[in-house]
């Protein structure tokens, strides 16, 4: 069995590295009558731009993709450089038409994505002509190998059950330089992934056949990223399920957040989109989809019929009356734990780090600023967008709508959940975005803490305080203190997934969402090992 987890690594790692160097692979340049046929598709106006690509592009050097970029950005530069000259100038002169005029010749758009939709269209080597080869070598060989070493631990383990395996001996899950390599290689995939699309443009030759598909169109970045998305949550969930198959209540769960990920989250938007319908994620509530009130999202849905009006009217509810009522019922796990693909990530893929969630008070002190404040942040740019859009001007209070938008998108959209949120999994654990930035889960915590029938009770008299649970609790919640103590957890950050129910040898906590009446009390301890908890509730409701 150590063979076959040895062959499995070594498998999975020659896929990553062949999945990595496939960004140093192919050559970008355009044939002139390629050249010609781009140009007359796209449009452009600017004569200028299309003689700086022409002279950039059309050759017979090997141009691999970073200096593809640098040329594109180039030219890019030296059309807007010069268009915004002419309109600084016939500003100065008052010359409004002709000021008016230059804006059409400006290329709008980032400058990489810009260089990402030419490479689409300029690319050739090996990753674009055999995409199916290449996806074996790499997705296919990667997720091969990673049960290799995965499915051996059904035996390896023993006997169901949970065992510490030495966690803290193990440099991948003790911030060692094996959790480092890890942390680099994730943080550059996403900045690389947000801000430099086009040098990844490879890997969306690999994903083509696979979206054309399921969309009818060539895979994007975000195809790639909601592909590998869904890849890593499945083949994680095995372990899950492997190292989880003493709790049914962890296999339902693990269950749920991959069909709502694969499901709702990726198939269902793909296929709307083949359909001429705006995709849309149907679990995925306000103002975790931060952007659901953004202008452009709201005048796609209006123009786009009644499907539109639809998702509209649905997001709304779902937000306003669906969450807070589910979340009276069921507690803030119905969706953290059982629905989103963020909590679900850090399930699967985050797992090993669980046990390096801060528990100190400072950490808990910081934490409920950061998330409070990313919450009041997100509502402060949707009143700001919304105002605007109703109002057909640019500004509320001196706030710009498109500023205000910006900034929340590259702070938080981009830098929070993804880079730290998802990078940072192997030093500071699994629940950094949640626990710390998402402003769904904080008002999902504040309903839970005022107003929820969902508690995890304690029966402090037979606890012995192993420590189990605070080592596996996500959230940082010191779990052991209310165990000792014979508490009950009332804590907003709880997402309630239950593991330190499931590590616990003794059965000291349990996850209930029913009557308050009848529940364990928190001054009570009960002692002996055969006391059957929910008999001696139900004796106490007669």
């Amino acid at each position: 069995m150590k063979r076959t987890q040895q062959l499995g690594l070594l498998l999975f790692l020659s896929a990553l590295t062949l999945f990595t160097a496939s960004v140093f692979t192919g050559n970008f340049t355009f044939t002139q009558q390629e050249f010609d046929s781009f140009v007359e598709e796209k449009g452009y106006k600017s004569e200028l731009f299309v003689e700086e690509l022409e002279k950039a592009l059309v050759t017979d050097e090997n141009i691999n993709i970073f200096e593809f970029s640098k040329r594109v950005r180039n030219a890019v530069a030296i059309n807007n450089q010069y268009y915004n000259e002419l309109i600084a100038k016939y500003n100065a002169e008052k010359n409004w038409a002709k000021k008016g005029a230059q804006y059409q010749y400006k290329i709008n758009g980032k400058p990489h994505s810009i260089s990402f939709q030419i490479a689409k269209k300029s690319g050739s080597g090996f990753t674009k002509e055999h995409p199916g080869l290449s996806w074996w070598l790499t997705f296919g060989l990667g997720i091969f190998g990673a049960l290799l070493y995965i499915l051996p631990s059904s035996v390896l383990l023993g006997k169901p059950g949970i065992k510490n395996n030495h966690i803290y001996r193990d440099s991948a899950t003790n911030r060692g330089f094996i959790a480092w390599l890890v942390l680099v290689y994730l943080v550059v995939f996403y900045l690389v992934l947000y801000f430099k699309a086009d040098y990844v443009v490879n890997w969306t030759f690999i994903l083509d056949p696979i979206s054309a598909s399921l969309n009818g169109g060539p895979a994007s970045q975000w195809f790639v990223y909601g592909f590998l998305y869904c890849s890593v949550m499945l083949t994680m969930g095995v372990r899950m399920y492997i190292k989880y198959r003493h709790n049914k209540y962890q296999m339902i769960r693990t269950t749920s957040v991959l069909f709502f990920q694969i499901v709702f989250a990726f198939l269902i938007p793909e296929i709307m989109t083949s359909l001429n319908l705006p995709g849309y994620d149907f679990k995925n509530a306000f103002p975790l989809d931060y952007d659901f009130f953004f202008e452009w999202n709201l005048k796609r849905l209006t123009e786009s019929g009644g499907i539109g009006l639809f998702i509209l009217v649905w997001g709304i509810v779902l937000t306003v009356i669906i969450v807070p009522v589910m979340v009276y019922f069921f507690g803030k796990r119905w969706y953290c734990s059982w629905v989103c693909g963020c909590g679900g990530l850090a399930e699967t893929l985050g797992d090993p780090y669980r046990q390096h969630s801060d528990k100190s008070l400072n950490a808990w002190k910081l934490e409920r600023w950061l998330i409070h404040s990313v919450l009041v942040f997100s509502l402060g740019m949707t009143v700001v967008t919304l105002y605007c859009y109703f109002s057909g001007t640019s500004s509320l209070l001196g706030i710009k709508s498109q500023w205000i938008k910006d900034t929340y998108s590259f702070l938080i959209g981009s830098w929070f959940a993804g880079v730290i949120g998802t990078g940072f999994y192997p030093i500071f654990g699994n629940r950094v975005w949640c626990r710390f930035g998402c402003p769904l889960a904080a008002y999902l915590g504040l309903v839970q803490r005022f107003k929820s029938r969902f508690r995890i009770t304690t029966n402090g008299g037979q606890c012995i305080s192993c420590g189990n649970c605070s080592t596996y609790c996500e959230q940082g919640i010191d779990v052991r203190a209310y165990a000792q103590k014979g508490e009950n957890i009332v804590r907003a950050s709880c997402v309630g997934c239950g593991i330190c129910s499931a590590v616990c040898p003794r059965g000291v906590l349990k996850l209930e969402n029913g009557p308050e009446a009848g529940r364990i009390n928190p001054t009570e301890i009960l002692l002996g090992n055969n006391v059957d908890l929910m008999q001696l509730v139900n004796k106490k409701v007669k």
